[in-house]
């Protein structure tokens, strides 16, 4: 850790920053997305491994010429990685962003004080 990071921690206008209510809403909306987010996908990866593990016999099934389910289950994990990046993008542009930029003007207008 740098010495000015360790100087933000211990920062009384960080500190005072931390205890508002719009900090507190900024991380109200991050956890509000982060951590459906998180639990869908991992439930969707589990999902995955559980029938690669337990249902050889779904998963194997053709589809189309060499593609079977499982392969596309897999190339499905990839879009969803890019889709939630996406959509993480859009949401903190739209939700995290403002807030968070008007908290660093608080912060800088209470630096240069």
């Amino acid at each position: 850790m740098t010495q000015q990071e360790q100087a933000a921690r211990h920062d009384p206008i960080y500190d005072r920053l931390h205890a508002t209510p719009e900090f507190a809403e900024l991380r109200r909306r991050y956890r509000g997305f982060v951590f459906p987010a998180t639990v869908a996908f991992l439930a969707w990866y589990l999902l995955y491994v559980i029938l690669s593990s337990w249902a050889g016999d779904f998963m194997s099934t053709q589809v189309w010429g060499h593609i079977n389910v499982a392969l596309i289950f897999g190339l499905l994990q990839f879009v969803t990685t890019f889709g939630l990046a996406w959509m993480y993008a859009r949401f903190s542009a739209a939700k995290l962003d403002p807030l968070a930029r008007q908290l660093e003007a608080d912060y800088r207008k209470g630096d240069d004080a």
